[in-house]
Order: C-alpha cells, then sequence, then structure tokens
C-alpha cells in the first residue's frame, strides 16, 4: 500500500535552468535560440519559452494575496462577477419588461442606454418597477450632457421609494473624453461637470460615475499596453483635474469606473488585469487618499469587436468565449459577452441568449468564480503582469509629460498611436500574420453574406449630436480587422459572376497537395469558386479539364524542382484562355518571370492586395 506522505516529485532530482537549456540547445542543432524559441510581442517586449523560479524571485506581489493593497490578485476575496445585459431602450415600458425577464436568465447587472425623453421622474420609475434594486446593479448611458440630470432624477427616485441608497450600486457612463475620440469634438467643461456630478451623486455612494471607457481604444485595433496605459492616463486625468477643484481624492477615485475591452489573446489579458489594478493602486495612493480602498480599480470588461467578423460569424463565438475565460480568471468585477452577430445587425433574443449562456457557463458548470486569481506563481503569467505594467507604465509617463491625457488628445497623440496600432495589425492579417478564421483563413467558401447584413440601428455615439458636425480633432479608427476583406469578398458576391479557380495539381504528391490547399484557401478569401483536383498525368490533361471547367485562374500546384519546366509548358497550353498563377516561391522564379509567367502565391504574399489586384483583373469592384 503506498504511503500518502510520499511526494513523488523527491524521486526525481533537480534540474537546473543551465541543464535546461543545454537540452534545448542540442534539440536546436545550431539554431539561434532567441531567434528561434523567444517571441517579442506587439507590447515591445519579449516572451521566453520557459519560466522558473528565479524567474519570479524579485517580483514582490507575489506574496500579496486577494483584496490585499496593491490589488494584483484582485480587489476583493472571491471570485463572484456580475453578468450584464444591456438594453437600448426606446419605450420604457418594454426595456422594464425585458429587463425583469433577464433577471430571471442570470442576469446580475443591467445596463440601460436612455435617450433625453426618457429621462423623467415617470420613465424612471417605469423603468424600474418591479426590480429589486438593492440586488441588482444599474448602470446608465446617455448624452453627456444628460448625465447630470440623469444623476438627480435616479436619486430623488430612490429616496421617493424609502429605498435604502447604502445598497445601490451601479454606474453613470459620464465619458466627455468620447467626443474627442469618437467625434473630434471637445468638451472642456468635462472637469467641472465631473465634480458637479459627483455632488449630485452623493446619495448614492456606490454608484461610479466618471467613466474610463478605454474598450474603446480595444475597439480600434489597439495594443494590450497601449489600452491599459491610456486608461490609466485617462483615470488620472479625472483624479488631477477634479482634486484641483476642491474635492478629494478619496471622493474622486470612488466615483471612477475603467470599461475595458477583452482580446483574444489568452493569457497577456489576464496579466492585462492584474497588471490595471496593481498600477491604478499606485497613481491612487500618490495622492494620499485616506483609506486605502480607494486605490481599488472598478472593472468592467467586455468582449472586443475588433476581431469579429461577418462571415462564418459563429467563430466568433469562440472569440468571445476565450475573451470571456481571461477576464474571469482575471478578477473582473463585470462583464459583458459580445453578441455574435453584432457586427451585420441589431442581436437578436437568441444571440443575447448565447451571449449570457456564454457567462453563465464558466460559472454554473465551469466554476470559474469559485477560485481567486489561479495565474497567481504561474512563473509565466507573473512574469507577463510586470513586463505589461512596465510597457503601460511608460507610455502612462510619456502622456503626463505631454501634460496628461486631455493635452494629448487634443495634440491627437492617442488618436495617431492607436491608429497607426491598428494599421499595423490590418496589415498583419493581410499578410497572414494575425489570423482571423473564416476570413483570411479557413473560409466558408459556400457561404454568401450580403442578404443577412441589416442596417444597425442608431449607437448614440456621437453624444447626441450629428454625425455630420465637422472634427476639431484627430479621432480613432473603428474598422475591425475583419473589414478589408469583407468588403473585398462583398464585392465577389455582388458582382455577375464568381470567379472559377481551378488546381492544375501534378508531380510531387505531397507538395501538390499542400499548395492546392494553400491556394484553396488564399482565394477563397475573396470567395471565389474552387475547384481541387486529385492530380493530372500531363499538363495538357490539366488545362483542358480547367478549360472544361470554365476556371478564371489556374493555379499551378507541384513542387518547386518541377516549376522550372511545367510553369512554361502551362504556359503555352493554357494561352489567354485563364490567368496562369503559379503556388510558391520557386528559386527559378526570375527566370519565369522573363517568360511571362509572372503571379506567384505563397506564405510571405500579402493576401488580401494580391486578392485586391485579382479583383480588379476581373473587373470585380
Amino acid at each position: 500500500m503506498a504511503d500518502c506522505k510520499e511526494k513523488l516529485f523527491d524521486q526525481f532530482p533537480p534540474v537546473s535552468t543551465e541543464e535546461w537549456m543545454e537540452k534545448v540547445t542540442a534539440d536546436l542543432k545550431g539554431a539561434d535560440f532567441n531567434k528561434k524559441l523567444v517571441w517579442r510581442t506587439n507590447e515591445g517586449f519579449n516572451v521566453k519559452p520557459m519560466y522558473r523560479a528565479e524567474d519570479i524571485a524579485d517580483i514582490k506581489t507575489t506574496n500579496s494575496l486577494p483584496g490585499e493593497y496593491p490589488y494584483v490578485r484582485g480587489t476583493k476575496c472571491d471570485n463572484e462577477w456580475l453578468v450584464r445585459q444591456d438594453i437600448h431602450v426606446e419605450n420604457v415600458k418594454e426595456a422594464n419588461a425585458k429587463a425583469k425577464d433577464l433577471l430571471t436568465k442570470g442576469i446580475t447587472s443591467l445596463g440601460f442606454a436612455l435617450e433625453a425623453e426618457n429621462i423623467t421622474p415617470e420613465n424612471i420609475a417605469i423603468l424600474l418597477s418591479g426590480i429589486d434594486v438593492e440586488n441588482v446593479e444599474l448602470n446608465f448611458t446617455s448624452c453627456i450632457k444628460n448625465s447630470l440630470k440623469l444623476i438627480e432624477t435616479l436619486s430623488d427616485y430612490f429616496k421617493s421609494q424609502n429605498i435604502n441608497t447604502e445598497n445601490i450600486k451601479g454606474s453613470i457612463n459620464f465619458d466627455p473624453f468620447k467626443r474627442i475620440l469618437k467625434r473630434g469634438r471637445d468638451f472642456k467643461e468635462y472637469a467641472q461637470k465631473g465634480a458637479e456630478i459627483i455632488k449630485a451623486a452623493a446619495a448614492l455612494p456606490k454608484f461610479r460615475v466618471l467613466a474610463v471607457d478605454a474598450v474603446m481604444l480595444n475597439n480600434a485595433g489597439s495594443y494590450i499596453s497601449q489600452e491599459l496605459g491610456f486608461a490609466l492616463a485617462w483615470g488620472n486625468e479625472w483624479l488631477a483635474s477634479i482634486t484641483d477643484l476642491g474635492l478629494s481624492a478619496d471622493e474622486v477615485a470612488k466615483r471612477i469606473k475603467f470599461n475595458f475591452g477583452i482580446s483574444s489573446n489568452y493569457f497577456m489579458e489576464i496579466a492585462k488585469f492584474r497588471a490595471a489594478r496593481m498600477l491604478w493602486a499606485q497613481i491612487v495612493s500618490a495622492y494620499k487618499p485616506s483609506c486605502e480602498c480607494a486605490a481599488k480599480m472598478e472593472t468592467h470588461a467586455k468582449t472586443s469587436e475588433f476581431n469579429m467578423t461577418i462571415y462564418d460569424a459563429h467563430v466568433n463565438l469562440l472569440r468571445s468565449q476565450t475573451e470571456a475565460m481571461s477576464a474571469a480568471l482575471a478578477g473582473v468585477n463585470s462583464m459583458t459577452v459580445t453578441p455574435f452577430d453584432i457586427t451585420y445587425k441589431q442581436p437578436d433574443e437568441f444571440s443575447e441568449r448565447i451571449a449570457r449562456n456564454q457567462q453563465l457557463l464558466l460559472r454554473e458548470e465551469s466554476h470559474f468564480n469559485k477560485i481567486t486569481d489561479p495565474a497567481a506563481g504561474s512563473y509565466y503569467i507573473e512574469n507577463l503582469t510586470i513586463s505589461i505594467a512596465e510597457q503601460a507604465w511608460k507610455l502612462f509617463l510619456e502622456v503626463e509629460d505631454k501634460g496628461g491625457f486631455y493635452a494629448a488628445l487634443k495634440e491627437g497623440f492617442i488618436q495617431q498611436t492607436v491608429n497607426a496600432s491598428a494599421e499595423a495589425r490590418h496589415m498583419a492579417i493581410a499578410r497572414r500574420k494575425e489570423i482571423l478564421v473564416g476570413t483570411n483563413q479557413y473560409p466558408n467558401i459556400n457561404e454568401k453574406a450580403a442578404d443577412k447584413i441589416k442596417d444597425k440601428a442608431s449607437c448614440g455615439c456621437c453624444g447626441g449630436e450629428s454625425h455630420k458636425c465637422q472634427p476639431e480633432y484627430e479621432t480613432l479608427h473603428f474598422e475591425r480587422g475583419a473589414s478589408d476583406f469583407e468588403t473585398l469578398r462583398l464585392a465577389t458576391e455582388k458582382s455577375d459572376k464568381q470567379p472559377v479557380v481551378f488546381m492544375l495539381t501534378i508531380g510531387n504528391l505531397a507538395m501538390r497537395l499542400a499548395r492546392s490547399q494553400f491556394s484553396g484557401n488564399f482565394f477563397g478569401c475573396a470567395g471565389y469558386k474552387i475547384v481541387d483536383n486529385l492530380g493530372f498525368n500531363t499538363i495538357q490533361e490539366g488545362v483542358d479539364a480547367a478549360i472544361e471547367a470554365k476556371a478564371d485562374i489556374v493555379v499551378l500546384c507541384s513542387s518547386d524542382d518541377e516549376y522550372a519546366t511545367l510553369a512554361p509548358e502551362a504556359k503555352a497550353a493554357l494561352g489567354d484562355k485563364a490567368i496562369l498563377v503559379v503556388a510558391g516561391a520557386p528559386e527559378c522564379m526570375e527566370e519565369l518571370k522573363a517568360q511571362g509567367i509572372d503571379q506567384f502565391i505563397n506564405v510571405r504574399s500579402n493576401v488580401l492586395d494580391t486578392l485586391k489586384a485579382f479583383n480588379a483583373k476581373l473587373s470585380i469592384h
């Protein structure tokens, strides 16, 4: 019978880092370790292939506990988070009915998007009728000009109902900086108005009324360290500007709510939220609040829209599920999962239900709420946390050197930085360095999407102003990563004829199969019809089959060694009946180009630009 106290690891001798490196170096067979195995992140730091105990020896926060300063492990001792769903209020009675229904389906946090006409005592009473406001989080968004009236109306309503406002938790999303970021319009009185709203919210001590909407940066394509660094500067702008007006650091810090996005970079996102709490605690502490609790960051997380797609939209569920997992494990306070169909229409009852259930699965079946900060002590994630924190802090200091977040916005620094990152990500997607399954890799070539795209209702993102108003400042760009490919493919759908791509597979069996699969994926991203083949005995046989299939493009799929003879033969047999493309980058490429064979596709190709060029050749616009 085995000894219950036996420690199996004691049976194995310890292995030093040097010994591990010797083994890795031997297996690399002369390849450079740093070039082969060390990953350079978009955030600007290196990630090693392995981490060991000595890598976290100097990290001081590894000994902290959940709920303890600097809150890297969480601002609370458990991992319960609120499941949120937002409701755009057009009819207050219908919105009330929907809210009460949602509360029976697992929702613990409600978000109401209100127009100005809805902010009356009568309408607020109808909207909240029958809702146990002391046991559900209430969040409200509206035009920034309505924020003061909204908080006053809510406060009066709760008093009239004899509700203990100490028990009511929620937020008013007062965000004047959104006007610059989205519409290029200023709101110079942001600090004064913010101070007024804080004072008006005195009767609602657990209401967060100043927003840091870093989710906008995420949706615009920012890198993780940029989203965090700018969010910290954003929060500090609120602290600095309003404490200058006479309010205490405690009064201001306890009213700020951070709304973050969640990208699909799983471990990096876990580290981001851990780093965010730690850095924000240090910033608030510099203002010397009377209560250490003022340094606790309140975080709401929302799954990203930047990486969502129209084609193969159900893959959005996979993306948002891993994103929700990151945020849940990282210990956010509340979360919204974006419905998978939001890219092409207003979410319906089905997609909203699935989005809710994505969180409920994590809670009720995966039990993510039963353990706090499971990443603690992980050599890898602890190092990611510190690395992201360092990069974000550098960016925070750079913004402060420019005079703070508001000054950096007017200068255009924040918008330019994020837009440049988005442009780099679009280029990475175009070259398949960043993969969007179903869009730039492994497309469903039989899918049609034009008919399912419907106009979405106004999102109210301009702060109640017309979208026609001229911007005073540079704005963020919000093109999703898939948007260029979608434009390309929709153009194919709308054209009179779907181009036919014929795979002329010949020669080396392994190479022709690999290259035909690659080429099918390549041209499938433009919505072309793909005709694959098992192989031909001769070029002429393949060309005859291509002509019979009425091919617009013929892709020669073989090995590099065979292209020198096969490609010229294919060109001669094909003539001008179709465009000849060679799959690969053979050494004889220049010789082939000299013979008029100038179309090649390979792993180094810019997929998007190449497909745009083919659309132009085929008169698809």
